[in-house]
């Protein structure tokens, strides 16, 4: 088995080159997806390296008119590769901080809800009273101090419009979305039970995703593929056609928005982040030349963000480059990776440019 395929399955590959040909790490890398696929079919795969370069972006299984997943084969390869034990080191440690402390930075699971302190008010367990609504926090937004913002403001948002929520605390695991990207199937099944269990204790009808590796995975990736799950930016901007959203203030800076792969490419989502930008008064939203399906990958996703990766220039300082070009002064995304990728790159170049997540632009206008 390969990921979700069966070796004779890559028997419907042309050859066509379309997967290396919207892969951003080709040329950068010796990643060559239409060769793996080929060497795959045919046994003779033995590169031990190549695997981890890819990125999980999806661009080449998009791309596919034949429909065959590349990016499954990759998974599958990585699969192989943690059963016999032949893995990054740094990838081991995520791996095992995840098995034990339910998160890849091995935080400990008691300050899974740290983030709260700072709100200002009482967010209240899912399972008290009769919360139906659970506000999911990816594992870098419970934990990393840069991020905990975007879950403070969403909850600031859900209190203001009066929206009953709840969040999992301490009980709160990892989604295990790059979990399984990188091959570790029996962990992401623990994951994904444990999560399960308690939508299902709880009772919970909706799933509000800060992060669109979580979404996804609940509602991609998980057996019971849970629909009920929802982006932050759908519910903000279904806030906003409520009028449930008053905006006092007025950003007046240009705005380029960069597209998650996650929230994207692999799930459609486009319109709602653009439409809560559009609301914000005073914002002058812009387009990369690379956006909605062909945006350009920040390089976070797959287990990127627990390997180094020996490459050309970052996919990270072009976006930031280009940023600069159309004059823009904020980048506005809506995904942790992202944000923190392209927060690096603009302080490698010293660029005169912000990188803000879309909550925390709203934030300066409610």
């Amino acid at each position: 088995m390969l990921g979700l395929l069966k070796r004779e399955d890559l028997f419907a590959c042309i050859q066509c080159g379309k997967c290396t040909g919207s892969c951003p790490e080709a040329g950068k890398t010796s990643l060559n997806i239409r060769v793996m696929v080929r060497k795959v079919l045919f046994g003779d795969w033995e590169d031990k390296e190549v695997p981890w370069f890819c990125s999980s972006c999806g661009a080449c299984t998009i791309r596919c008119p034949r429909d065959i997943k590349p990016s499954e084969v990759v998974v599958g390869l990585r699969a192989q590769m943690v059963e016999e034990g032949e893995i990054p080191s740094s990838l081991y440690r995520a791996l095992e901080n995840t098995l034990v402390q339910k998160n890849p930075w091995g935080r400990s699971r008691n300050k899974r809800d740290a983030w709260t302190a700072e709100v200002g008010f009482e967010i209240p367990f899912i399972g008290e009273d009769t919360l139906e609504t659970l506000l999911f926090t990816c594992c870098v937004q419970a934990y990393d101090p840069r991020c905990m913002v975007i879950p403070r403001n969403i909850a600031k948002v859900l209190h203001a419009a009066q929206v009953p929520f709840g969040i999992l605390g301490r009980k709160e695991v990892c989604c295990g979305n790059e979990i399984r990207r990188v091959g570790e199937f029996g962990l992401f099944k623990q994951l994904m039970e444990e999560n399960e269990a308690n939508f299902e204790r709880y009772q919970v009808s909706r799933i509000i995703a800060l992060s669109p590796h979580c979404m996804n995975a609940f509602k991609n990736e998980y057996e019971g593929g849970d629909k009920k799950a929802v982006h932050y930016t759908q519910l903000l901007w279904e806030l906003i056609q409520e009028g449930r959203l008053i905006f006092k203030g007025s950003y007046d800076k240009r705005v380029v928005y960069h597209d998650p792969c996650f929230l994207g490419k692999q799930n459609g989502i486009f319109d709602e982040p653009r439409e809560v930008l559009k609301a914000i008064p005073g914002l002058q939203l812009m387009e990369f030349s690379r956006s909605r399906e062909n945006s350009l990958c920040c390089e976070g996703g797959g287990g990127r963000m627990f390997l180094d990766v020996e490459m050309g220039e970052r996919n990270g300082h072009k976006r930031v480059k280009e940023a600069l070009a159309l004059g823009a002064q904020v980048i506005a995304t809506a995904c942790p990776f992202c944000l923190l990728n392209l927060e690096d790159a603009a302080a490698v170049l010293d660029a005169d440019i912000e990188v803000r997540d879309i909550t925390e632009v709203l934030m300066e206008v409610l």
